[in-house]
């Protein structure tokens, strides 16, 4: 990042706004926004609680479970209408529905289908990231050149082998598509604990909230972004190390 001509560390932006945090916490002027001095020390009781262990161990199972889910159909899903016009044409309005639709409101329907319980978180999460990972690797299929398939042909690749060949080529979208879907599978999660299974990191949340433990509840949401954002930015390093596949499949 640079400003006024002079190269500023990326980093200094967020110091900034906790600056900023802190000031209008000592200020006192929202009851909502306390310290950020207060959230950190509270960071810490919340995670030596053991409720903090417990809530994390459900939450993670639930969450893998779902992104788990995610990859599998969404890979998938995305390789065929990227090989398959027919298919493609059939599913990509369903997609782009689910894609931009407001899914919290259909958790109340999971709740109904799956019960009280871990299911329905599951199924919060891999709604919540499917579709764009069906997306990214739609695109990085129809992405790829038609000599690259037809290459592996001429040299008698069996159906595995092509398939093996599709997969690595489009594999910088489908990177993409599986950060971006990490991220929304974070909010599925958190949204599912909270609208239908007070389990988990959501009872936590409710529990702060209720009990207006406010640098408890901020310390949480602090806890939940650095987990959102190191796995996106875990996958985007990856992204980096196979940049080779995009240049070789042009």
């Amino acid at each position: 990042m640079t400003l006024f001509g002079h190269r500023v560390p990326r980093m200094a932006s967020l110091i900034i706004w906790l600056i900023i945090w802190e000031i209008v916490g000592q200020l006192e002027l929202l009851m909502l926004f306390p310290p950020f001095s207060s959230v950190l020390v509270a960071m810490a009781e919340v995670v030596t609680a053991r409720s903090f262990a417990e809530a994390v161990w459900i939450t993670l199972s639930s969450y893998a479970l779902g992104m788990a889910l995610s990859l599998v159909v969404g890979i998938s899903i995305g390789i065929l209408m990227g090989l398959f016009k027919p298919i493609d044409n059939m599913l990509n309005m369903w997609v782009n529905i689910f894609l931009s639709a407001p899914l919290s409101a259909l958790v109340p329907i999971f709740m109904i289908l799956f019960g009280l319980g871990t299911p329905t978180v599951v199924v919060t999460v891999f709604m919540f990231a499917v579709w764009i990972i069906v997306l990214d690797t739609r695109a990085g299929v129809q992405n790829i050149s038609p000599s690259l398939i037809e290459m592996s042909r001429s040299f008698g690749a069996n159906r595995w082998e092509r398939a093996r060949i599709v997969l690595l080529a489009a594999l910088p979208e489908i990177l993409a598509g599986i950060r971006l879907g990490m991220v929304r599978g974070v909010k599925g999660v958190v949204i599912g604990q909270l609208l239908v299974s007070i389990i988990g990191v959501g009872a936590l949340f409710s529990l702060y909230q209720q009990n207006f433990l406010m640098s408890h509840f901020w310390a949480l949401v602090v806890l939940l972004f650095t987990f959102a954002l190191t796995m996106a930015d875990l996958i985007g390093r990856l992204e980096k190390r196979i940049e080779y596949y995009a240049h070789v499949r042009s």
